[in-house]
């Protein structure tokens, strides 16, 4: 008899213990300052998982923007040209350079704007809920512009340092840097051109940034809401959808930002110790004059295909980390 009730005061000891620790767990996921942080927690973990799975597509991304730069002739590159140079050569690993700095990015970056973008939702909802009404459409949109704009100042040197190592390799080896990581980058750009070079092309990231969440949060947040209230889909088919459409503004709107933030943060200075580039306007009116309106939007499909996913997966990890931290 003194078996059963061994066994039995063993497993209500068990249960207590689960209950316990279930409870502990609890009070410290609703702990003030712990709600505080969750939204860029999981905002970092979502971006990083989407990078580790991206960074191919965008280190291809990176190579069509710089090929051709400066000449509006010739033959024009293709993501599978690119790609099939890369992989003929010997270098297929060459398609994750930058890893880390894309990690690190998305660590400053992504736990940032989303960060930022939940907390000052949150605000709004407060306002108004305040005031009998709910978040709309403008709302939203001031949101992912305010997140973006704060977060792309925050991570430009992690950004700038991404830019640098998958360049590399377009340069004579002679002048290759080749950068062993992104904090051997961080450390030698500081050293050689200055502190403040770590935010070179900080103007058109901060607008790219701005017009990526315009396009990603603002119509992620509002194509959801929409599908809520006029379908019935599952919650799952609504973020997958909501998530699509999102990518796609994204691409659209921060595009052409994109493409002249990629070539001032590649640039380095000439003989003459000038830069190619003064600025953002004047590379947008270099790049028109001498390549044409339509170089911003070169390789519109494989930007699509690296911010939709990249967008898609962030948004979807995010939404499933916000479910189980609730």
């Amino acid at each position: 008899m003194s078996r059963p009730s061994s066994t039995s005061k063993a497993a209500e000891a068990a249960k207590t213990a689960g209950q316990e620790a279930q409870a502990t767990t609890s009070s410290i996921l609703h702990h003030p300052y712990t709600r505080a942080a969750l939204p860029f927690v999981n905002g970092g973990l979502a971006g990083m998982t989407a990078t580790a799975i991206i960074q191919p597509v965008d280190m291809i991304k990176v190579r069509l923007q710089l090929a051709g730069e400066g000449i509006s002739t010739g033959p024009k590159p293709s993501p599978f040209s690119i790609t099939k140079e890369i992989i003929a050569s010997g270098r297929a690993l060459d398609l994750y350079t930058g890893l880390s700095a894309g990690l690190l990015r998305q660590a400053v970056y992504t736990t940032a704007r989303l960060g930022f973008f939940d907390t000052f939702m949150g605000l709004a909802k407060s306002r108004a809920e305040a005031q009998g009404t709910i978040p709309g459409f403008a709302e939203r949109a001031a949101a992912g512009l305010s997140a973006g704009g704060l977060a792309a100042m925050i991570g430009n040197p992690a950004d700038l340092a991404l830019i640098r190592m998958q360049s590399d390799g377009l340069k004579p080896k002679a002048e290759r840097a080749n950068y062993r990581s992104v904090l051997d980058a961080l450390m030698r750009i500081s050293k050689g051109e200055g502190i403040t070079s770590l935010w070179a092309g900080c103007v058109p990231t901060v607008l790219r940034a701005m017009a990526l969440n315009f396009g990603q949060l603002a119509f992620f947040s509002e194509a959801k809401s929409q599908l809520k209230t006029r379908t019935k889909w599952s919650p799952q088919v609504q973020t997958l959808t909501a998530s699509a459409v999102a990518g796609f503004f994204a691409s659209f709107f921060s595009l052409p930002f994109d493409f002249v933030k990629t070539r001032l943060q590649k640039q380095t200075r000439n003989a003459d110790g000038t830069f190619p580039y003064r600025g953002v306007l004047h590379c947008a009116q270099k790049v028109i004059k001498e390549e044409g309106w339509l170089r911003f939007y070169r390789g519109f499909t494989t930007y699509y295909v690296r911010i939709a996913p990249h967008a898609m997966i962030t948004l979807i990890v995010a939404d499933y980390l916000g479910f189980i931290t609730k």
